[in-house]
């Protein structure tokens, strides 16, 4: 049993997490993209969709392997909750500032009416939901908990399971019972979806995802990160934490326990998709189940596979992105930045170096699809390529 050291499983399913990030937002062509790369539209669901939730099941995992924790004095729970804080701090803080190079160029021009233009930069994120995410699962984690004799705050996994179990109820009566104004209950369409409704009244329109839009050219009415999903989504955080919590106390005997967990999750997705569509942009409660059941199967077969040498070094890179995830998203984030500007000189014109990369990958492989996925596999690689020699330093970025 590993029990209290670092589960080198868990790096490398995040490495995966942040390396299917980078491909689907790298393509060298948004227009000639594979299926599974692309989120899904509306209901139902791809590989790609599959990416952050495992992100946040693995920030579960690391969450419930923090636990037996010293719990007996105020000093002890103030350390826990200080740490707790300055994370959801930082990573609300880290968001906002990576937001807003997504539109540089909003610093200095303006927008409609006469308003500076970081008046319309997007307030949700990805960063900004896992820091809420997390704060909202350590809450839970320790007010479901008991401190035992020697003044250890102690998991109890019956109970977590039953504080996700209510939230996933809560959060479908909610959006079929109560209906956003102007609307029937229900509804779930992007406009009339009430977590929808929330958002465009607490951040407004002009600060919500630009594509979260009530069809191809109609007006934004979403954020897939808005407030009220982040509830459903606390639930894989959760998940996550009942898998480290298994690890922390079994073992290798957990990889049986946690795959036949993630199995049924799956199963309850499915059979409540008819009741609660699968929708990751809403983060419905079966997407929950079925997303935190596939992060489950996911690490059991990572924890199954890693003593094979031949799979630890096939899945090495993986480990090496996941030793530095946030580091990784950073850099992708920033780096996508420099892609998208048109830096490069051609004809008496300049383009951006994504779409340089995949007219070069173009004459090589021919197909479109395949020239595409070739630039945001050269992305990846990149990114690994920096993060190599902080890897065999053992230097990791931790907020």
């Amino acid at each position: 049993m590993e029990q209290g050291t670092r589960l080198e499983s868990l790096d490398v399913l995040r490495g995966l997490a942040v390396a299917g990030m980078i491909l689907v937002v790298s393509p060298g062509d948004w227009a000639a993209t594979y299926g599974p790369l692309q989120h899904a539209a509306w209901n139902g669901w791809t590989l790609a969709d599959m990416v952050f939730p495992s992100f946040l099941f693995s920030v579960g995992v690391a969450l419930g392997l923090s636990f037996p924790r010293p719990w007996r004095t105020a000093g002890d729970r103030r350390r826990f909750w200080g740490r707790v804080l300055r994370r959801t701090v930082l990573l609300i803080a880290l968001g906002l500032a990576l937001e807003a190079t997504y539109n540089w160029e909003l610093f200095y021009t303006e927008g409609p009416a006469g308003r500076p233009g970081l008046a319309y930069m997007r307030i949700p994120g990805v960063l900004q939901r896992i820091a809420l995410c997390y704060l909202l699962a350590a809450s839970a984690l320790v007010a479901t908990g008991r401190t035992d004799g020697a003044g250890r705050r102690l998991l109890r996994p019956g109970r977590i399971a039953l504080a996700a179990l209510a939230v996933l109820i809560g959060y479908w009566a909610l959006l079929m019972r109560v209906p956003a104004p102007g609307f029937g209950p229900g509804r779930l369409d992007p406009q009339a979806y009430l977590g929808g409704y929330i958002d465009r009244r607490l951040f407004t329109v002009a600060h919500l995802w630009r594509l979260g839009r009530a069809g191809a050219d109609g007006p934004v009415v979403y954020d897939p990160e808005g407030l009220l999903s982040t509830f459903p989504a606390t639930v894989n955080v959760l998940i996550g934490a009942l898998a480290g919590w298994a690890w922390r106390h079994r073992g290798r005997r957990a990889i049986a326990a946690i795959g036949a967990a993630g199995l049924g999750l799956v199963l309850a997705g499915l059979l409540l998709d008819p009741l609660f569509p699968i929708n990751k942009r809403i983060w419905s409660s079966s997407f929950a189940l079925f997303s935190g059941g596939f992060s489950a199967l996911a690490l059991a077969l990572l924890m199954a596979v890693e003593r094979v040498r031949a799979a630890r070094a096939l899945l090495s890179p993986a480990r090496v992105l996941g030793g530095n995830a946030m580091l990784a998203f950073i850099l992708a984030t920033l780096l996508g930045r420099i892609y998208d500007l048109p830096i490069i000189p051609t004809g008496g014109d300049y383009v951006a170096p994504r779409e340089w990369l995949d007219l070069r990958a173009l004459t090589l492989v021919g197909d479109a699809k395949a020239a595409s996925l070739a630039c945001a596999l050269l992305f990846v690689a990149m990114i690994l390529a920096l993060l190599v020699p902080l890897h065999r330093r053992a230097i990791h970025f931790r907020l």
